[in-house]
């Protein structure tokens, strides 16, 4: 069975397994601090639990729980080795708790994983002039593939390239459909 947990800040939920949910409802401490109900939608995307505490000396310590991470570590942490150490999300959702969903990865696969920054739009792809560079990093060095007419064509070289060399650690990017006088082409 597949729960979806409304979050307090953001009108998103995040889905979990029935198993994980069934966790997180009955382990004392959890529901001590309702954290089930307290989740949020953090900056970077995903579900945290926040709480602030007031301290015997009359400061204040913030506690943050990452659901992600709470979860992998709970049930998925004979699959977390010294070079694969930190949770992602398969599908990119950060809000897909799902245990088929979560995996442990190195830093560098994260890392390719991330969102792209390029104002193009296409991780690897940059404009120069009236034609698109499309580049790779291999090894923290930035190689060039080609250059090509449009953002989309080196765009698709860019993951041919990033198969070729990470195989499914790669990253790759989802080529939006060219327009032409306005109509969206289809094929």
């Amino acid at each position: 069975m597949l729960y979806k947990v409304k979050l307090k800040n953001a009108d998103d939920s995040v889905l979990l397994d029935d198993e994980v949910y069934e966790y997180l409802t009955t382990d004392p401490y959890l529901v001590k601090v309702d954290f089930v109900n307290n989740l949020r939608r953090h900056s970077s995307g995903c579900a945290v639990f926040q709480k602030t505490w007031k301290k015997a000396d009359g400061g204040y310590k913030t506690e943050t729980i990452y659901l992600h991470k709470l979860v992998a570590e709970k049930f998925l942490l004979n699959t977390k080795s010294n070079a694969k150490n930190l949770v992602g999300a398969k599908n990119g959702n950060k809000l897909d708790c799902r245990l088929e969903n979560l995996v442990y990865r190195s830093r560098s696969v994260a890392s390719r994983k991330r969102k792209t920054s390029s104002k193009v739009g296409y991780t690897g792809v940059y404009k120069e002039n009236n034609r698109f560079r499309a580049v790779i990093s291999v090894n923290r060095k930035s190689v060039h593939i080609g250059m090509f007419d449009t953002a989309e064509e080196a765009a698709m070289a860019y993951n041919k390239k990033s198969k070729e060399l990470y195989g499914e650690d790669g990253k790759l990017n989802i080529i939006k459909p060219k327009k032409e006088n306005g109509d969206l082409l289809t094929g």
